[in-house]
C-alpha cells in the first residue's frame, strides 16, 4: 500500500472495447444512446462526479479510439478531472491491463468500472474509494440477492438442467462496479493471473492472489445494461433523475 501520510490519488479505468451483442445489432454497447447521450458518457460522468477521482481512462475499441475521443470531447468534464482514451485489446483483461499501463505516476488507487453501468450513484463510488483509502486492497460494491439461486449441472441449451445444490442466499451478493483497488495489488493480479483461471472480474483476479476482498453496499441503480429490457429501465431511471434531480 501507499504511504498513509499523504492522500491517495484515484483514477478510474473504464473498459469500453466490447461489442455488446446481447443488446442487438448496431453500435457497440457503450456507444448506445441513453436519454440521447451515449452510455459511455454517462459512465465517465459517474466516475468524474466523485471529487476523489482525478483521472478517467477510457479503453476504446482497438480501431475506435479516435472516434471515442471525439465523442467524449463533445461532452467535456470539469477542469478537475483529466481524461485519457487508449485503444483496447482482444479481451476485457487485456483492455483493463492497457488502461492500467496508461496511468501516470502518483496514482495510488484505481477504480475499474463497466461502461454498461451508466447510472451508478456518486455515493457508491465514494464508498468504494473510502474503503480502499482505509486500507483494503480490493473493494466491490454489491447487493443481497432477491432471488433464490440454484446450482445446476450444465446441459446443452434448451435441455433441462439437473439441480445439484441450493446455496444459502443470505451468504451471497450480486457484485457491481466500480471495483476499487490498491494500484500495486491490481497490477500484480493482472501480471500474475492468466485470463480464464476462474476469475470473471478484477476482484476475482485479486482473490486468486490470496489477497482479501471486501464488500461495501451497492445500489439498485448501478445495474448493468445488457439486454433491451435493461435499456428501458435505464431510460426510466434517467427520466426520473432529470425530472427530480436536475440531472443532465
Amino acid at each position: 500500500m501507499s504511504d498513509p501520510s499523504r492522500p491517495l490519488r484515484t483514477a478510474a479505468v473504464i473498459p469500453a472495447a466490447g461489442r455488446g451483442v446481447r443488446l442487438g445489432p448496431g453500435a457497440p454497447k457503450a456507444l448506445r444512446a441513453l436519454g440521447g447521450i451515449p452510455m459511455l458518457v454517462h459512465a465517465v460522468r459517474a466516475m468524474a462526479a466523485s471529487r476523489a477521482v482525478s483521472l478517467v481512462v477510457v479503453v476504446a475499441p482497438p480501431d475506435g479510439a479516435t472516434e471515442v475521443r471525439h465523442l467524449l470531447d463533445e461532452h467535456p468534464l470539469s477542469d478537475r478531472t483529466d481524461l485519457l482514451v487508449v485503444p483496447g485489446g482482444e479481451t476485457r483483461q487485456d483492455s483493463v491491463r492497457r488502461g492500467l499501463a496508461a496511468l501516470p505516476d502518483g496514482i495510488d488507487a484505481v477504480l475499474v468500472h463497466d461502461a454498461a453501468r451508466p447510472l451508478v450513484p456518486v455515493d457508491t463510488v465514494d464508498a468504494v474509494i473510502a474503503a480502499v483509502r482505509a486500507g483494503a486492497p480490493a473493494v466491490v460494491p454489491a447487493l443481497p440477492l432477491a432471488d433464490t439461486v440454484k446450482q445446476v449441472e450444465p446441459q446443452p441449451q434448451g435441455t433441462p438442467e439437473p439441480v445439484v445444490g441450493t446455496p444459502e442466499r443470505a451468504l451471497l451478493r450480486a457484485v457491481q462496479t466500480p471495483q476499487g483497488f490498491d494500484r500495486e495489488t491490481l497490477l500484480k493480479a493482472h501480471d500474475t493471473v492468466v485470463e480464464g483461471e476462474g476469475a470473471t472480474d478484477d476482484a476475482g483476479l485479486v482473490e486468486r492472489l490470496g489477497q482479501p476482498v471486501v464488500v461495501v453496499p451497492g445500489h439498485e441503480e448501478a445495474f448493468k445494461v445488457t439486454r433491451p429490457l435493461d435499456l428501458v429501465l435505464a431510460e426510466a431511471v434517467l427520466a426520473r433523475r432529470r425530472a427530480t434531480d436536475g440531472y443532465v
